[in-house]
């Protein structure tokens, strides 16, 4: 395991490490360590970080990097980092750049040759996906969906065949009617979970089928930033014929195992019927050519 301490270097340097996103003592040992030596802490809302560097006792400089300046500043910052400044990119919660600022900072850093390292850490969506009680093997991170009902709809159509989990984040004063809008478009009676205030005091994760979300919050005044899980669409088996044809390209080029695994991947089907089919699929063609 390296030891080496992270501010080795002549060069400048971007960490982009991740904060609590929500228990102040969540923060890691190297995130502290990393947050005291840099020369500027670049925060989303310097009042929420300084929180953070207070309860550790770190006093850092820090500058603001949100959404409404990072491309004003960006250029500007990568320059300095070009020009030896060592800094640190934190989000007001969890990992930067999942829904947060910095994309911009961290690509115009790489371009000029600048080492940007990463403080792993918390993330809401993660964090969520391990309470949720859905599906994990894949997800699907969307992030917050459009403010505008048209558009938040047109976008979960988009989404609707997805079969990985579905995870969102959004804000308490519009859950209630993306939670409707999820149920509307992708079905009330998909199983989903929320989870918010996350690591917090008044934590909270509740199952249920996208209408029973729905009917729980509507008479309430839901509170703290939600993280929104939705399971993805079953899958669309296909029909023999079109089977069928994905077996016959594939048995062109590989042995009848192979090619059955391969056309169940691709289609949805049962290995073992594609197995079933490939064989018929040979002995009708050996029958042809006698």
């Amino acid at each position: 395991m390296e030891n080496a301490s992270p501010m080795q270097t002549s060069a400048g340097i971007l960490f982009v490490v991740a904060t609590p996103i929500g228990n102040l003592s969540d923060v890691s040992a190297r995130a502290v360590d990393t947050l005291r030596q840099v020369d500027v802490v670049l925060a989303e809302d310097t009042r929420v970080t300084r929180r953070l560097l207070d309860a550790h006792g770190i006093a850092a400089r820090l500058e603001s990097l949100h959404d409404h300046n990072e491309d004003r500043v960006s250029e500007a910052l990568a320059e300095r980092l070009a020009g030896g400044a060592r800094m640190a990119l934190v989000s007001d919660a969890g990992t930067p750049l999942l829904s947060d600022p910095g994309y911009a900072l961290v690509r115009l850093a790489q371009d000029r040759g600048v080492p940007v390292r990463v403080v792993p850490g918390p993330s809401a969506v993660t964090a969520a996906l391990s309470v949720a009680g859905l599906a994990t093997r894949r997800f699907w991170f969307e992030g917050f969906l459009p403010p505008r009902a048209e558009a938040r709809r047109r976008r979960l159509a988009d989404l609707a065949a997805l079969q990985g989990t579905l995870v969102f984040f959004e804000a308490p004063h519009r859950v209630r009617e993306c939670l409707a809008d999820l149920a509307a478009v992708l079905g009330g009676d998909r199983e989903a979970a929320f989870a918010r205030e996350l690591s917090k005091r008044h934590e909270e994760v509740v199952r249920d089928r996208l209408d029973g979300l729905a009917a729980r919050l509507a008479d309430s005044g839901p509170r703290g930033e939600f993280v929104l899980l939705v399971s993805g669409a079953a899958a669309q088996h296909a029909t023999e014929q079109e089977l069928a044809r994905v077996l016959e390209c594939l048995l062109e080029v590989l042995p009848t195992r192979q090619a059955a695994a391969a056309a169940a991947r691709i289609t949805g089907a049962r290995r073992n019927d594609a197995y079933a089919l490939a064989l018929r699929l040979q002995e009708g063609d050996s029958a042809r050519s006698h």
